[in-house]
């Protein structure tokens, strides 16, 4: 599972969309930040776990009928003999020990005094968008429902602001 990870983070693709939404932020992101996001610090490295993780959770059943037999959750079960939902409850741990990683690199790290909150900001947003579209299933490859009105209401319905407090 270790190479696996190796493997999958890089392939999430999550630290290179992360680094390239650094460009569109005018000043803020430095060369120093640049210099510090090409070293894989532990908030990127925890964001590519997350990504991998919640994908290969969710997508797990219709690429193995696919055919497709690299996967976490395969990888998982055999090197520890458990069954499917053992590795998927032990994964998921994994998945909340990522957030913690995360938000521990937000606030209390030494990372989050020298780093801009912006920069942190942008890495933590992509782990929110994958939550988001794998938390009821695999909402990238099978766009569905859940997905659509997630973004319609995110993107396009109007949000009621009462200036009175109402």
């Amino acid at each position: 599972m270790e190479e696996y990870m190796r493997v999958g983070t890089i392939t999430a693709g999550n630290i290179a969309v992360s680094v390239t939404s650094l460009v569109g932020m005018g000043d803020v992101p430095t060369p120093e930040i640049f210099n510090w996001a090409s070293n894989y610090p532990k908030i990127f490295v925890a964001c590519a776990i997350h990504a991998r993780l919640i994908d290969d959770i969710a997508s797990h059943k219709f690429e193995q009928e696919r055919g497709h037999c690299a996967s976490v959750v395969e990888c998982y079960m055999r090197e520890h003999g458990v069954s499917e939902v053992e590795a998927r409850s032990e994964l998921n741990k994994q998945v909340e020990d990522a957030w913690k990683d995360m938000n521990y690199e937000m606030i209390f790290s030494e990372t989050s005094k020298v780093v801009p909150m912006p920069v942190l900001t942008r890495v933590l947003n992509f782990s929110r968008g994958c939550e988001f579209i794998y938390k009821a299933g695999d909402g990238y490859t099978h766009v569905g429902k859940t997905t659509k009105e997630g973004i319609t209401s995110l993107l396009i319905d109007p949000i009621s602001v009462s200036a009175s407090g109402n």
